[in-house]
């Protein structure tokens, strides 16, 4: 189903002017799906609504010459996200640059993908997934069971099929398994996205794992931790204006010192 709930998204950019603010604002304005774009240089953020994907807001806005850090989406405890890992291990694999046009796909760092969730209304939640650095074909997301990644994508379980009470109340239940969320197309460089909407609330997949595959899982075959095979876990993310953090307590980063050190390992 195509998105057409509009919602809020926040991002953090370097500018340094007036003419920074209105580039980002021109590339943005030509998305599909966006409605309001604000940009403010002096607290170098820019707040975005529409429906148009986080991802493709980032890529809109790397465009321009500048990064972008997603700081925020929908309303407090309402947005997730999951960083997407494989468990197979490719010694004897030439490491190349993964998702750059004209390279092949294969990627040594462990980090292949990025899952974003925003819930915008009781009965939908948008779902924003990119990997990169994967063989190329055709892959089935989907939420698991667990959250247990003891031993990668096979210790997640099957595919999570809790029963959906149909809105406005009684105890009838659709039948398809909720944890379905599609198929994501991955092109020869190893790159691939999808933006869907399903319907479940974010609090209900929190701490479940979430797996992109090539494998058929039709025949009952339990998934393997191959190199077309990624899962992590689905943790809480900041709303809009939830997060305002700048500096890592723990490191004493900036987040841009963050971000580059992140990017320099396969980041999305």
């Amino acid at each position: 189903m195509a998105v057409t709930t509009p919602f809020q998204t926040l991002f953090a950019v370097p500018m340094t002017c007036d003419g920074c603010a209105k580039d980002i604002t021109g590339a943005l304005n030509k998305l599909p799906g966006i409605s309001k774009v604000e940009a403010n240089v002096k607290e170098q953020l820019v707040s975005v609504e529409g429906t148009a994907a986080p991802s493709a807001i980032v890529e809109a806005i790397q465009a321009t010459g500048r990064d972008a850090i997603l700081r925020g989406s929908g309303t407090s405890n309402s947005a997730a996200v999951s960083i997407l890992e494989t468990y197979c291990q490719r010694s004897d694999a030439e490491v190349t640059p993964a998702g750059a046009p004209g390279e092949s796909w294969v990627n040594q760092r462990l980090v292949r993908g990025l899952v974003r969730m925003v819930q915008v209304s009781p009965g939908e939640t948008l779902v924003d997934l990119t990997v990169r650095g994967v063989p190329p074909g055709t892959y089935r997301a989907t939420i698991r069971e667990y959250g247990n990644l003891q031993d990668g994508a096979s210790s997640a379980g099957p595919v999570w099929a809790a029963a959906q009470t149909k809105q406005g109340g009684g105890d009838d239940a659709l039948s398809a398994p909720r944890g379905v969320l599609g198929t994501v197309q991955v092109g020869p460089n190893g790159y691939g996205n999808a933006f869907i909407n399903r319907p479940f609330q974010v609090w209900e997949v929190i701490g479940h794992a979430l797996v992109v595959t090539r494998q058929d899982e039709s025949n009952g075959e339990p998934l393997r931790n191959s190199e077309d095979t990624v899962v992590g876990v689905i943790a809480r993310s900041a709303g809009v204006w939830d997060n305002d953090k700048t500096v890592c307590s723990c490191t004493g980063k900036t987040l841009w010192q963050e971000r580059k050190d992140e990017v320099s390992k396969g980041m999305l």
